[in-house]
């Protein structure tokens, strides 16, 4: 019995280009971009250069770059995530780090195994964009969870300086310096742009579209109507925030009736692989008759159909809307 370290190779590669990528992001932009960063970014920049319209613009300018590259072609499959995501890298920098990361892959490739050049070159690609990809939805689940977990806490110190008698504007400037990233840098751009004359209202509409968040919504359309047609903007975003907490207590219920179904969809598509791996592995010679067979290559693609398939509707079947 031989055992083939082929595929193990393969992963870890994948593997070395995820945390090269992170590495690279790290390296760049230092500490501060990480979400995990007790001081919030934003404040770190003005600490640092003391220009508050500077800083604005830079941070703006980062999260509208990527919807703005949407026409760039294959990048639209990263620019929503991306732009979720609040990637500080150019799009023309994640392109050039998609090539850096094909090269290096290939590299590794061609070090450690004996594979084609064609089968090296496609793998290559595959990994150096997939992880790419990978990485940036990573960062963007992440992020999005996070902000959705702060919303509450956040419209709640909203409601408390707004009974002290602090005016709208302030209550968001507390929250931009209180609340750690990533919602105080978000909440911080609008204190900017309302103390340089943006509508506070039009501005929460602007981040609710561009991050696609309900709860944010809620909030942009409350702070609208009150300005509008007057009324205790306290008692709404403190009726609000117990709305937001009951959905969010909601959809966690949710999330936990259904992980089994999946859970079992990702089992059911990724044993077949796991199996496939395993056997290569203890005999690589096992499947050498059946290549052979003309029927090999369709039926390859038809059960990597089914399985891609089988995803798709098991997560149609609990994507349950809150």
């Amino acid at each position: 019995m031989t055992l083939s370290v082929e595929p193990i190779i393969y992963g870890l590669i994948f593997i070395g280009v995820l945390v090269l990528v992170e590495g690279l992001y790290l390296t760049v932009f230092g500490k501060s971009i990480s979400l995990n960063n007790r001081v919030n970014r934003r404040l770190e920049m003005l600490d640092k250069s003391g220009n508050r319209e500077e800083v604005m613009e830079k941070l703006r300018k980062e999260m509208q770059q990527h919807l703005k590259a949407q026409r760039i072609p294959l990048y639209s499959i990263l620019s929503d995530k991306a732009q979720k995501a609040a990637i500080a890298f150019t799009p023309r920098q994640l392109i050039m780090i998609m090539v850096l990361l094909c090269f290096v892959a290939f590299v590794g490739l061609s070090v450690a195994t004996a594979t084609a050049l064609p089968v090296r070159v496609l793998v290559s690609v595959a990994m150096g964009v997939g992880g790419v990809f990978t990485w940036i939805s990573m960062k963007a689940n992440k992020r999005m969870a996070m902000m959705e977990e702060q919303l509450p806490d956040a419209i709640e110190l909203m409601v408390r300086s707004l009974r002290v008698g602090h005016p709208f504007s302030s209550a968001i400037s507390i929250v931009a310096t209180e609340v750690p990233d990533p919602l105080a840098t978000e909440f911080g751009i609008i204190a900017d742009e309302a103390a340089y004359g943006r509508d506070v209202g039009e501005a929460l509409k602007d981040m609710a579209q561009r991050l696609d968040m309900q709860d944010l919504r809620f909030l942009a359309v409350a702070v609208t109507i009150q300005q509008q047609s007057g009324g205790n903007l306290a008692e709404i975003l403190d009726g609000l925030a117990k709305v937001i907490r009951s959905r969010f207590r909601l959809f966690r219920r949710v999330k936990a009736i259904t992980a089994e179904a999946k859970w079992s969809g990702k089992f059911l598509s990724g044993f077949p692989i796991a199996a496939m791996i395993g056997i290569q592995m203890i005999k690589p010679d096992y499947y050498d008759e059946a290549m052979l067979h003309p029927w090999f290559i369709p039926a390859c693609l038809l059960v990597g159909a089914l399985l891609v398939v089988n995803l798709i509707v098991m997560r149609a079947l609990v994507d349950i809307k809150v």
